[in-house]
């Protein structure tokens, strides 16, 4: 018995745990719990706590160090001997032996491998009944211990929030170290490429065309400032022009003129904009808006036209951030004091004129806030980009030219077999921590935007 059969015995086991600390604690009162210092339940969940959390943290390492401790026990059998030297070989045919042994493979394509598919089931059985044994050994020791502490007066509801804090603190934790740690290999590897390319050529570069091999002090196709270009231009400019006015005026409409009925309605369909899949989006910007730009430019004679463009996936990622926008515009314009605006309309003002220079001008720090948060979301954009915008790295400001950012190149180096020593490689982290950079900026100042804005009104 191991991994999802044991699991549900550990549960099983804790429920009658449950049942049974609580069922004690019932005892002590016989019906008068006012003598209880805690509620029958919070003794049961007692019990059940400290019968089912060892066991669990029990299998949680067992489950990491046990497929070492098989092949250990493997590689000691005398068969070991007729294993090949080579390192990525003997892996190779342990690795296949080990699949037949757990079923999740059925033929060996290395013969070989059929020579130790016994051991590793004998080894495999040997530890699943250890982790068994074990695990049985701390469930019934932790519930034993906890069902002899249960008093009429014990405080079981303090210990039991005791260990959900800590469970709490334990999630949030874990959310900091893996942040932590994906910083880490990104400062990590992004060390190792500048080691070998100039952090001046990567950049204030303006040739992008990266190779596997580098020659110092000579251009190596590192410099990354026509995708800052590309993605900024799309992200920051295109999508923006698009985005901002649509979203304000959305929120503008609906907080001011929109009957609260169709108010109720209409901002979840337009949030339902952000929810959709951004390779929805990307279908459309490549089927659709990117051909209907073409043949236009085409029939203006613009130079450069291309049927993938830097505007189709400028409109089409601005289409897609309006909920951002128009979500925070609102909220902004929402929380201005009403007070505001009846005394400018009770100064004669019409209603678009308090709209203009009241409203406005009062939520506009929650308004940039807002164009911040959704700038940061629209220049981490890949999908669009990939299928309406191009890979190719060019610095024009022509809007129907192909262009790339810094996330579709991200991608393109790491597809496919990929040396992770090779300069090429390690650019994507360069840029993947430039991207980081950027747009952790972008959202420390969003936010601070936003916070001097509700310090104002509250």
């Amino acid at each position: 018995m191991a991994g999802a059969g044991l699991l549900f015995l550990v549960l099983g086991l804790g429920l009658i745990a449950w049942i049974t600390g609580r069922a004690r604690a019932a005892a002590f009162v016989h019906g008068d719990r006012t003598n209880l210092n805690s509620l029958p339940s919070y003794h049961g969940w007692y019990v059940a706590l400290f019968a089912i959390v060892p066991p669990l943290l029990f299998l949680a390492v067992w489950t990491a160090i046990v497929p070492a401790l098989q092949t250990d026990m493997v590689l000691s059998a005398p068969e070991a001997a007729s294993l090949p030297m080579d390192g990525f070989t003997r892996a190779s045919i342990l690795s296949e032996a080990r699949a037949i042994a757990e079923g999740t493979q059925t033929t060996a394509f290395q013969p070989m491998a059929n020579k130790f598919v016994p051991l590793y089931e004998a080894a495999i059985a040997h530890y699943n009944w250890i982790a068994v044994a074990a695990t049985l050994l701390l469930l019934f020791a932790g519930g034993a211990y906890a069902f002899t502490r249960l008093k009429p007066d014990f405080r079981a509801r303090t210990k039991v929030e005791r260990v959900v804090m800590a469970g709490l603190l334990v999630a949030s934790l874990i959310a900091i170290i893996t942040t932590i740690g994906i910083v880490a290999s990104l400062i990590f590897e992004t060390v190792r490429f500048f080691s070998v390319v100039s952090p001046i050529e990567f950049l204030f570069g303006a040739n992008w065309n990266p190779q596997s091999t580098v020659t110092p002090g000579g251009d190596n196709g590192f410099g990354a400032i026509p995708l800052f270009w590309g993605t900024v231009f799309i992200g920051a400019i295109i999508a923006m022009i698009v985005a901002i006015p649509l979203g304000l005026m959305s929120a503008v409409y609906l907080t001011q003129y929109a009957r609260p009925g169709f108010r109720k309605w209409m901002k979840p369909i337009l949030e339902i904009l952000a929810g959709v899949p951004t390779v929805v989006y990307g279908y459309f910007a490549a089927l659709t808006v990117a051909p209907a730009l073409r043949d236009f430019a085409a029939m203006l004679n613009i130079p450069g036209a291309s049927s993938e463009s830097a505007l189709a996936a400028g409109v089409v990622m601005g289409v897609m951030i309006i909920p951002f926008v128009s979500s925070m515009a609102d909220d902004s314009i929402a929380a201005v004091p009403n007070s505001m605006r009846d005394g400018s309309l009770a100064m004669g003002s019409t209603k678009s004129e308090t709209i203009k220079k009241v409203l406005v001008p009062a939520a506009l720090p929650g308004v940039v806030g807002g164009v911040l948060l959704a700038v940061s979301r629209a220049i981490g954009e890949t999908m669009i980009v990939v299928m309406a915008a191009g890979l190719t790295a060019n610095m024009t400001a022509n809007p129907f030219a192909s262009v790339t950012t810094v996330t579709v190149q991200i991608v393109q180096l790491l597809t496919g077999d990929q040396e992770f020593d090779s300069p090429k490689t390690l650019a994507a982290f360069a840029l993947g921590l430039v991207l980081f950079i950027v747009t952790l900026l972008l959202n420390l100042v969003a936010l601070r935007v936003v916070k001097r804005y509700r310090e104002a009104y509250e």
